[in-house]
């Protein structure tokens, strides 16, 4: 057919294409507590939420990348702690092909998108096995962080080690 695009025979990547490839996804670290247990004032649950999200980059080998989005959610009644909970969701990533500051946003704001879905399930199950009302992460926009924390001079720097968001609430 003439419409058909030319296609490189697998595993034989012309050099000047980007490759992007999600190798692997992982729970780096997972943390729950619930001091006081599931029924803290379970009868008035109207819990203040804190959350604490941040990105790291570390490179594997060349052009391989791990990606580690962390968030931290704790939930209190009054000053008392109902539960804190912290995973570290990770994602190993191979980006060929890229300028320094294409892989750079890659890093800050492609890969925790990856990841985000992932953490959210794994906070939402931790809380739900800890005996508590389901929550859900509320959607991040971290292409929008990142904007942000350049407005505001930080050269897209807002928490990681490699400069990926940050976000406290």
């Amino acid at each position: 057919m003439a419409d058909e695009l030319p296609t490189a025979a697998p595993g034989t990547a012309d050099s000047a294409t980007p490759e992007f490839v999600l190798q692997s996804i992982y729970i780096k670290d997972a943390s729950f507590e619930a001091p006081n247990g599931p029924n803290i004032n379970a009868a008035t649950w109207a819990p203040q939420f804190g959350m604490n999200m941040n990105t790291t980059g570390t490179t594997l080998a060349d052009n391989v990348h791990e990606v580690v989005l962390t968030v931290t959610l704790d939930a209190k009644i009054n000053d008392t702690v109902a539960y804190l909970v912290e995973v570290k969701q990770a994602g190993v990533f191979l980006m060929r092909g890229y300028s320094a500051e294409d892989a750079r946003r890659l890093v800050t704001t492609f890969c925790p998108n990856v990841l985000f879905p992932y953490v959210r399930q794994a906070i939402s199950d931790l809380i739900n096995k800890g005996g508590f009302p389901p929550f859900l992460l509320p959607p991040v926009n971290f292409d929008a962080l990142v904007a942000q924390s350049m407005a505001q001079g930080n050269n897209g720097q807002l928490g990681g080690t490699d400069g990926g968001p940050s976000i406290v609430n």
